[in-house]
């Protein structure tokens, strides 16, 4: 029975293994379960735009923002919840245009620099969350995300998200 189990898992590693360093959206692995601590059940239904966020948030006034995860090949932040969303009216790359990393927007650049902002998982007091989003929130990269906290401006006119709250959309 042990050698029986060893095959089956070694052959389900195989299988996993043939579907990784793809870009098809369509065929992205499985994410792992979300903590409910940080998930809305419901989607918020006064979400804005990406871009309109840029151009209307408030420093430290609610705001509630949908988004996708994107805007760079590596949209996560190592060590706490934090990432990238960038406005679904940007068209991320597709597999045709040679884009083997479809959310970092290599194709549309100009168009996301006007059309992302940086969310920060914030704990009850408004500290940073430590740990990886992906595990957190169950996200990946292109995830449709909503996203629920007050909104932060630099000097430049950048625009970050300290959220608590994250509706995940199904299938995306």
């Amino acid at each position: 029975m042990r050698i029986f189990n060893t095959v089956i898992t070694g052959f389900m590693v195989a299988l996993v293994g043939c579907g990784e360093g793809t870009s098809n959206p369509e065929t992205k692995p499985a994410v792992p379960a979300a903590s409910s601590a940080y998930i809305l059940p419901t989607e918020p239904a006064d979400a804005i735009a990406v871009g309109a966020a840029r151009e209307t948030a408030e420093n430290d006034k609610p705001i509630t923002v949908a988004g996708r995860i994107g805007g760079s090949e590596k949209p996560f932040v190592d060590g706490i919840a934090a990432f990238t969303i960038v406005d679904l009216k940007v068209p991320y790359c597709a597999d045709d245009e040679g884009c083997p990393t479809p959310w970092d927007y290599c194709c549309k650049q100009d168009d996301v620099k006007s059309n992302i902002a940086t969310v920060k998982l914030v704990d009850e007091t408004g500290k940073p969350v430590s740990g990886d989003a992906r595990e957190l929130l169950g996200v990946k990269e292109l995830s449709e995300v909503v996203v629920q906290g007050n909104a932060k401006r630099d000097d430049q006119g950048n625009l970050s998200l300290a959220v608590s709250k994250v509706f995940v959309r199904a299938g995306k």
